[in-house]
């Protein structure tokens, strides 16, 4: 394989452990943040700010977007979009299921056509189309990735601090997926060198469940008794805005295809797999305070 020059834009807890597995390849990394006096040093990896990202663009034959959109759009195509990236031979852009919208709990795959019902899944596909656009020369890969977990950030986590709340609404289901399935999927996408073109991929594991479910598996696998089950009605009154959007849609997200053609499976294919998993990391390496 010809040697690859990845810009990351994104020091996000997803983009530092794709950053990881790049350098452990072997490949020139360089990832952008607006922040970065307050960055953890990546080995391998050179974190540059993302104001001053063009002279990395200009020799990128990657590049992935991991920084979500602002009410204004795409902050890397704003900054950046004019930048000349000649050997540019592929850009991924992670993006989000909610641009399937509201289904009533229906499955949708990669070949389903989006209709983002709420107002962060309309951006999100704005965007998609935006780097279809900008990018139409280079292989252009979708990542819709479901509700992101891992280490330090999930429901064990939650039931931890004593946060967690197992919500009742029977039949209303949440895909996610762990952070290094993402990481895995998009190293993977990336070492195949697809052709000129769009593609979709969903970053959803095998089993959609309800948060309820989880929640009740974090607090079986630490030996506390899970929280009760709270009516949706009554917890719907107290949640944020940004919680209520989560919950006014309900899908089922397959990801079949997409690891037929990344050749791979995820390693945490359901919720249970995931959390412990995290649950050894933690024994090996010291579990949060």
């Amino acid at each position: 394989m010809d040697a690859i020059q990845l810009v990351i834009i994104g020091l996000g807890y997803t983009g530092s452990a794709i950053a990881r597995g790049a350098a452990a390849r072997g490949w020139t990394v360089v990832i952008t943040t607006r922040n970065p006096a307050a960055a953890v040093p990546l080995p391998g990896a050179a974190i540059i700010p993302f104001q001053d990202a063009r002279p990395a663009l200009a020799s990128a034959t990657h590049l992935l977007q991991t920084a979500p959109p602002r009410d204004d759009g795409d902050p890397f195509l704003r900054q950046h979009g004019g930048a000349a990236m000649p050997g540019l031979r592929w850009a991924g852009l992670l993006s989000t299921t909610g641009v399937y919208g509201d289904r009533g709990g229906a499955w949708v795959d990669e070949d389903t056509a989006p209709a983002p019902s709420g107002p962060r899944g309309q951006r999100r596909m704005v965007v998609e189309q935006d780097w279809r656009t900008a990018f139409a020369r280079c292989a252009v890969d979708l990542f819709r990735v479901a509700g992101i977990y891992g280490p330090g950030r999930s429901a064990l986590d939650d039931v931890r601090e004593g946060t967690a709340r197992r919500i009742s609404k029977p039949g209303h289901l949440f895909g996610r997926i762990h952070r290094d399935d993402i990481a895995a999927a998009v190293l993977a996408a990336i070492a195949q060198r697809p052709p000129p073109g769009a593609r979709v991929l969903n970053l959803s594991d095998a089993e959609p469940a309800s948060s309820a479910d989880v929640v009740a598996e974090a607090a079986r696998l630490l030996g506390q008794p899970a929280p009760p089950l709270i009516p949706f009605a009554e917890a719907w009154a107290g949640m944020s805005p940004m919680a209520r959007s989560f919950w006014a849609e309900n899908r089922r997200v397959a990801s079949q295809k997409t690891q037929e053609r990344l050749g791979m499976r995820w390693r945490f294919p359901t919720y249970r797999e995931g959390l412990a998993a995290i649950l050894e990391q933690e024994a090996r390496e010291g579990a949060p305070e």
